[in-house]
């Protein structure tokens, strides 16, 4: 087994562009021989082109030597000639689901500081084995197909691209890349840890018979994600032609059935879900739409907006309201524009039963009014955005941006 080229990488990290002329590349790193391997890479890369890369060290803070050893990444990769920042997290504490809590503040870290620093371009160091691990693990919680395809090579979420330029390379091979250019790294006792599924699965995937059976769950992803992309393109395909979406957050369906991945992304984008319901539980409705409520969409009969059904926010699933400070983001639906002005005491939540007072100021449906969001001080209806109320000016200084993660049909996946 071999380093891992420049050329390689070159070729892997250009299949998930395009990117822009002298790109900024942001790179999550934890210290660990992938990440540690990949910021090497993604610089050099970088910097061949006229740009640069910026390492995003995360400190989760739950072990004793978690902040010495996110300043030795940092040091080891000053020394390196590469720009990195630490971001610690706080809050975590052990208990059920810590890991995925850790995820999640970990991503949501790291996706913030890109939104600040205007970085646009996301580089995760997930492997092959890491690959072959999520399947295994997807295999065995019975994931649907989709599912089986593992961690995509490229996703756009709502201000980054996520993009995973290692999913192809074995673990090994980062490695013996490191130790050619003398870079050490930090090993992570948690990774050995029996007690997790993944250490568990890991540890087959080392033994033995480790090789074929990481061939063979890279084999099913590969396949698996074949298929995850002709679905998103068929749900693109029939979202273009059959679906009107509104920038106040509904959408109208023409007549007649749709796919059901495309029935999925439209309910995941109109409930602002972090996931789309399964195929599974929409396809009969796919088949035949009808007014129904779903993972909180309500479709109705469009009425005067047209032929067909529309697509809106079940008022009764909405968010509670939540502070409108920086880019606040309420019901994984809107968020504020960043920069809009500090306002103490002002929160964003449903425009809700107030529509009845803005009322002239549009003709959507009462069904839709109700779950626009609208910005208030304690019970007072301070604005409402999308209806110009009271005023532009005041709308424009709190503009409102589209926060689903995944936009119907507008994810982009690439197989590994």
């Amino acid at each position: 087994m071999n380093p891992l080229t420049a050329a390689e990488f070159a070729e892997s990290l250009q299949r998930l562009g395009p990117f822009e002329p002298a790109p900024t590349l942001a790179v999550a790193v934890s210290g660990g021989a992938d990440s540690m391997a990949l910021a090497l890479f993604a610089a050099d890369w970088a910097a061949v082109r006229g740009g640069r890369m910026v390492a995003l060290i995360v400190d989760h803070g739950l072990r004793v030597d978690s902040s010495a050893e996110a300043g030795l990444a940092r040091a080891r990769l000053a020394a390196q000639g590469i720009e990195a920042e630490i971001l610690t997290l706080h809050g975590l504490a052990p208990g059920p689901g810590l890991a995925a809590r850790a995820r999640t503040a970990r991503y949501a870290a790291l996706i913030g500081q890109c939104r600040a620093r205007g970085l646009v371009h996301l580089l995760l160091g997930h492997h092959a084995r890491d690959q072959a691990e999520t399947v295994l693990m997807r295999e065995a919680a019975g994931s649907a197909a989709a599912g089986l395809a593992g961690m995509a090579a490229a996703r756009a979420l709502d201000f980054v691209r996520v993009l995973r330029p290692l999913l192809g390379v074995h673990p090994d091979r980062l490695r013996l890349s490191l130790r050619a250019r003398g870079m050490a790294w930090i090993e992570d006792p948690s990774n050995a840890d029996l007690r997790t599924m993944r250490a568990r699965v890991r540890a087959g995937l080392t033994g033995p018979d480790g090789a074929a059976s990481l061939d063979r769950a890279l084999a099913r992803a590969a396949q698996a994600g074949q298929g995850r992309r002709d679905d998103e393109i068929i749900a693109t395909t029939a979202l273009a032609r059959q679906v009107r979406f509104h920038p106040e957050g509904f959408a109208v369906l023409a007549p007649g059935p749709l796919p059901p991945a495309a029935l999925a992304a439209l309910v995941q984008t109109i409930g602002g879900a972090a996931y789309p319901p399964s195929q599974r539980r929409v396809a009969p409705l796919a088949a035949a739409p009808r007014p129904a409520t779903i993972a909180g969409v309500r479709l109705l009969p469009a009425g005067r907006l047209g032929a067909g059904l529309l697509a809106v926010r079940e008022a009764a699933a909405m968010a509670a309201p939540v502070i409108a400070a920086g880019s606040a983001c309420w019901d994984g639906r809107f968020r504020l524009w960043h920069g809009a002005p500090a306002a103490p005491g002002l929160h964003l939540g449903a425009l809700g039963l107030a529509a009845g007072g803005v009322r002239r100021r549009s003709d959507l449906p009462a069904a839709v009014l109700q779950t626009l969001p609208a910005l208030w001080h304690e019970s007072r209806l301070v604005a409402v955005p999308h209806l110009g109320y009271p005023d532009l000016s005041m709308c424009r200084a709190f503009a409102l941006v589209p926060a689903c993660p995944r936009p119907a049909g507008g994810g982009s996946w690439v197989p590994a």
